[in-house]
């Protein structure tokens, strides 16, 4: 098993899925690609965050690898490869599913999405995310995935792009970039619990789908949840299916 230097050499081995995590691994931009050899590789498994992709044919090597981690989710890329990890993991996995969103990027209406950008709650404002808030998303589970793939604030600066909602200098919500690549990024919004339903993740992600447009890059968008689907579409994306993929918990 290698690190692929050239991590596009494995791009035949996850034909068909265009989820832009993965995307940001095979253009070298952020993540790792593994395979079972350098050239021409048969097996491969590319790793971002919270997320494993595996290709081409199942081996244990790449399956097993970072088995440390608390906490993962796994993407089959085929049938064979989630029957393979279900063998090999057994109940520390569970199969559960994903929404992909649509990726068209003419679908968005600019008058709708600054109406949402501009229904922000008195007393709330939005801010583009700066050096001082990228350490504060940091200090806080929910908020940590809005900067956490970014070892960096100077990484973030020049691949990341974001926005967070404050009250009284107090983050609530936001809408900032899980993983960047060329042309775009894949976005991930998040309110605190005590501030759910109020219309401060909607109003955050229209202000970042516009900044998004003005700078050249597509926003794109893959859900968790149905009410992630709901708020997509609310912001002029549609839906495209529901796939499976397996979270994986150490203990």
């Amino acid at each position: 098993m290698v690190k692929l230097q050239k991590p596009g050499q494995a791009e035949g081995l996850f034909a068909g899925c265009s989820d832009t995590t993965l995307v940001s691994c095979l253009q070298g931009v952020m993540g790792e690609v593994y395979a079972d050899r350098e050239e021409s590789p048969e097996s491969a498994r590319a790793i971002l965050g919270d997320f494993s992709f595996f290709g081409g044919k199942p081996t244990k090597e790449l399956a097993f690898l970072l088995t440390e981690r608390e906490f993962h989710i796994l993407v089959p890329g085929s049938k064979e490869w989630g029957a393979f990890l279900e063998s090999c993991f057994g109940t520390k996995v569970k199969q559960v599913f994903r929404y992909a969103i649509k990726k068209e990027p003419e679908v968005f209406d600019r008058s709708r999405l600054l109406e949402a950008a501009g229904s922000l709650p008195a007393g709330f404002e939005r801010k583009q995310i700066d050096e001082e808030l990228y350490h504060q998303c940091l200090k806080e589970t929910w908020s940590r995935d809005f900067v956490g793939n970014y070892p960096d604030y100077d990484m973030y600066q020049r691949l990341g792009l974001g926005m967070v909602i404050l009250k009284d200098g107090e983050l609530l919500a936001g809408a900032s970039s899980y993983s960047s690549y060329r042309g775009g990024i894949e976005i991930e919004v998040g309110t605190r619990a005590d501030y759910r339903r109020k219309g401060l993740a909607y109003a955050c992600s229209a202000g970042l789908i516009l900044e998004c447009l003005d700078r050249g890059l597509y926003p794109s968008w893959d859900a968790q949840n149905l009410f992630s689907v709901g708020l997509a579409e609310k912001l002029g994306y549609h839906f495209d299916r529901e796939y499976a993929v397996y979270e994986y918990r150490r203990a």
